[in-house]
């Protein structure tokens, strides 16, 4: 059992570093729209139909499909002053708590996010803006980054669950870094 449930920890710990090291790689492209937008609006005095659409899909992608990471790394905010001067046990009692509100929220996230997906597909839903780009894909993306997070809290609280009961952890250090 403690094989199967550290392959799947190591696995969803995978996806997520994967996705997101990969979704950084839209930095250097965002930066670079908005700097053409300002190149071409401030000194061509041409300012694009696009650029900003672009930049906003590109933010949004960014910081959804990221959220994940900070949760393998533990980036997410935390009450330190309560959390810090608890026993393990406790630590992971109140991980398991807020990863189950949190992952309700993102339930809902991810089934309404697809909700949307699917209509803005059926009716062909356009951002209302002069370029008119499909929205489509950003509710997918939105599903997807809902779903990858829920897999990533899953991972947290099988980890939670099996040092609580065994007093052990699930993964030594190296293998949750």
């Amino acid at each position: 059992m403690k094989t199967l449930l550290s392959f799947w920890c190591r696995g969803v710990g995978w996806l997520v570093s994967a996705t997101s090291h990969t979704i950084s790689l839209a930095l250097p492209l965002l930066a670079g729209t908005v700097a053409f937008e300002v190149f071409s609006r401030y000194v061509l005095d041409r300012p694009t139909l696009w650029a900003y659409d672009v930049s906003l899909f590109l933010f949004g992608y960014i910081g959804a499909l990221c959220g994940a990471h900070a949760q393998l790394k533990k980036s997410h905010i935390n009450v330190d002053i309560v959390y810090l001067a608890v026993s393990q046990r406790w630590k992971n009692v109140f991980d398991l708590l807020a990863n189950t509100l949190g992952g309700f929220f993102l339930l809902v996230i991810a089934t309404k996010g697809w909700e949307k997906a699917v209509e803005a597909l059926e009716f062909g839903y356009t951002r209302q803006s002069e370029w008119a780009p499909s929205i489509a894909h950003f509710w997918i993306m939105v599903t997807v980054a809902a779903v990858l997070f829920l897999m990533q809290l899953s991972a947290d609280m099988i980890k939670d669950t099996w040092q609580l009961v065994t007093g052990d952890p699930l993964l030594n250090e190296e293998e949750q870094a």
